[in-house]
């Protein structure tokens, strides 16, 4: 399996911190724009998309901020997958961005980022913030 490489991504979104972050932290959230379906029990999340199963632990949160989800069926047991949401708000213009971190193998990173494009417009669409 190719190694993959850690990407930034920083999407403006107009929206409150607190509205964003009920959007990104919970499975019914989620399920408004980043999959299909989305369960969760406890810290543990299953997202469907197209009738594929992936599966996420929350890995780490802090309220109002942020939150990183570990994948629990990479092939890959060096190295331990991840995708965190940061919700960054400009000290003095109060601008909001959602910014991303996640991974992709090399060849695949541009797919990769265009899909969190997608997702993220979905996103704003949800928020009114199109």
């Amino acid at each position: 399996m190719e190694q993959k490489v850690k990407y930034e991504l920083e999407f403006p979104i107009t929206s409150s911190p607190q509205l964003l972050y009920q959007y990104i932290s919970t499975s019914s959230g989620l399920q408004e724009w980043f999959a299909d379906h989305v369960n969760s029990r406890g810290e543990y999340f299953t997202f469907n998309w197209n009738g594929s199963e992936e599966k996420a632990r929350l890995a780490s949160k802090k309220s109002g901020e942020k939150v990183k989800f570990r994948w629990l069926n990479d092939d890959d047991t060096d190295t331990e997958y991840f995708f965190e949401l940061k919700i960054i708000e400009h000290e003095l213009t109060k601008d909001v961005s959602l910014f991303v971190v996640d991974f992709a193998e090399e060849d695949s990173q541009d797919e990769a980022k265009q899909l969190w494009e997608n997702q993220i417009s979905d996103l704003k669409q949800v928020l009114g913030s199109v």
